[in-house]
């Protein structure tokens, strides 16, 4: 056996075939084995990968061998692990022959624990020794991911397309703000004030008779697990006593601003010194108010036939200026995310204003400041599959940032709510599509016509697509958005993420789809999860494993070979020099009489 290794070990050398493994991937760990890798095993203890001192005495290795493998101290495989790997299919010849076992393995790795590794695939860049790491080859993370992978980041890393693309960013990411600096947290109050007025000349228009219409009871008992209800408003007709009377001018006064709101989308206040006139037009807070009661309580609106007419041509020229105007609904729903937390943890939504300024209320800072909390509008109008609502991971994998290289995956797979989708109750089970947030409902099914696991992939979704009538919909919108999408994150954020030579890294990218089959980008996620959740994760995480490695090791020594589903999305041309874009740019002038 000792011998059987050594060839092994010899051979991988000369070849430079060594691998490291952190984290829970056993189909990494499979597939390199059975290209020849040998494995340079860590320590269980702190998994962390050091440099070894060389000189290792011949008789500890003699030792090694004759005991057949002293585990003591090395990484031992897992035996959920071990069973996981034997689930696993794959199409590939295995390297190993059947007298091989994880002894031999132990073995293989503890004559390699001198050598540099040639490959290393982590889970967190930062377990890696910082004197080791430049040695290695190649690497399947980049360092400084801040302005890509968390929700502050991208959202500021967007702010400078204009730099990069003449493309709107309201075009396929939903508004959002960065409450720890003074100047968006005001830009947000705006929002907020300006999305309300024209929710309400959009309910004032769907009122029929007496009555609000869309509107939902309420369940005797709506509590869910793990979602923080203090902060959380729920959008109820009221059905209790009649209130006082609302405000009479309301709706005129809600004419008014979206007038004024019309005016500045066209540049007519260019030239004014004072604040916006959206700002202090009207007394926000009773505004404010008597919107909630309409909204949320279903208190009646009436109308005049002139008024109607006012609200028809306001909010249609109000749909021709902002692209959002289709996403956007009625009850100006926002949801806060806390800005550097992943699975969902710590997302609530909201319906009042005050309620988000309570939520996030520490000091604003200045901009070398990071912020706790982004708030974003929620989208109200999605796409629902039998009533439930479900988002999009798309993979894609970046080779370079120096030229900008990456690769779109074609296949993905949409991930459902555990309720059916409804704007009056708000709780996670219906509104949060991550499996980490689902999976805490697995009792709930929305339809008998989803999977119990509430996963489908895009080939089941193309299908539904094709029933439809709307069969175009996947290859002429929803995938061109999203790499139109992910190509805009990956050039404003390239210049703040760390460039290495050899390094590339897998991103998951989720999206909503519009009713109009609009993507809409929510966050980008660097080391997405392989772990499968449900029989169509568990093939397609494979799937893009194994084309992965084809990439980014098959492709150095043969371009043509075979990279499975992955496709080109953008190579950029090589340059002598890239300038740095500055985010405190400033033009200034006068007006011209």
């Amino acid at each position: 056996r000792l011998k059987k290794a050594k060839l092994r070990v010899e051979k991988a050398i000369k070849e430079k075939k060594i691998f490291a493994l952190q984290g829970p991937y056993p189909i990494i760990r499979r597939l390199l084995r059975a290209r020849g890798w040998v494995e340079r095993k860590l320590p269980r203890r702190s998994r962390q990968l050091k440099q070894q001192p060389g000189g290792q005495k011949k008789q500890q290795l003699q030792k090694r061998a004759g005991s057949g493998g002293d585990k003591q101290g090395e990484a031992v495989p897992n035996p959920r692990e071990r069973e996981d790997e034997d689930k696993k299919e794959d199409n590939e010849k295995d390297f190993e022959d059947s007298e091989d076992s994880d002894d031999i393995h132990d073995l293989m790795s503890f004559l390699v624990k001198d050598q540099v590794p040639n490959f290393l695939w982590t889970i967190c860049l930062n377990n890696v020794d910082r004197a080791l790491l430049p040695r290695i080859e190649v690497v399947n993370r980049f360092p400084r991911l801040y302005a890509l992978c968390t929700k502050e980041g991208l959202c500021q890393s967007l702010q400078n397309l204009p730099w990069f693309e003449q493309v709107d960013l309201d075009t396929f990411f939903p508004r959002c703000y960065r409450l720890g600096f003074m100047g968006e947290h005001e830009a947000f109050i705006e929002d907020f004030r300006l999305t309300a007025a024209r929710s309400l000349l959009k309910l004032a228009l769907e009122k029929v008779g007496d009555r609000p219409v869309g509107t939902e009871q309420p369940p005797k008992s709506d509590k869910e697990p793990g979602w923080r209800r203090s902060h959380v408003s729920h959008p109820v007709p009221s059905t209790a006593r009649p209130r006082s009377p609302l405000y009479p001018q309301l709706v005129e006064e809600a004419l008014q601003v979206c007038e004024l709101h019309l005016g500045v989308l066209g540049h007519q206040d260019i030239d004014r010194k004072t604040p916006s006139p959206c700002r202090t037009c009207i007394a926000w807070d009773r505004f404010l108010q008597e919107f909630y009661r309409v909204a949320h309580e279903g208190t009646r609106l009436v109308l005049s036939r002139e008024q109607r007419e006012q609200c028809q041509d306001v909010l249609q020229r109000l749909e021709e200026k902002l692209p959002q105007f289709g996403i956007e609904g009625n009850l100006n729903i926002w949801i806060l995310k806390p800005s550097a937390k992943s699975r969902g943890r710590g997302i609530v939504c909201a319906t009042r204003l005050e309620e988000v300024l309570q939520l996030t209320q520490s000091p604003t800072g200045s901009s070398s400041r990071r912020c706790e909390w982004v708030v974003q509008k929620y989208v109200e109008r999605p796409l629902t599959i039998f009533n439930t609502k479900f988002d999009i991971r798309q993979w894609f994998v970046v080779t370079d940032w120096k030229p900008l290289t990456a690769w779109f995956y074609r296949d993905c797979y949409l991930r459902f709510c555990s309720s059916p989708f409804s704007l009056c109750h708000l709780e996670p089970a219906r509104h949060l599509c991550n499996v980490s947030i689902q999976k805490r409902y697995k009792r709930l099914q929305p339809d008998p016509r989803l999977p119990p696991d509430k996963i489908w992939s895009n080939t089941q979704f193309q299908a539904y697509l094709a029933q439809l009538g709307q069969a175009d919909s996947w290859q002429r919108v929803i995938v061109p958005g999203m790499k139109a999408a992910i190509l805009n994150a990956l050039r404003c954020a390239r210049e703040h993420v760390g460039s290495r030579k050899g390094s590339f890294e897998l991103f998951g990218a989720d999206f909503l789809i519009g009713k109009d089959f609009q993507p809409w980008l929510l966050e980008i996620n660097s080391c997405p999860t392989m772990s499968p959740s449900s029989v169509v994760t568990r093939r397609l995480c494979a799937n893009v494993q194994r084309d992965t490695l084809c990439l980014v090791l098959d492709r150095k020594d043969n371009p043509t070979c075979s990279i499975g589903a992955f496709e080109l999305l953008y190579r950029e041309a090589p340059v002598s020099s890239c300038l740095s874009v500055g985010l405190q740019l400033e033009v200034t002038g006068c007006s011209l009489k």
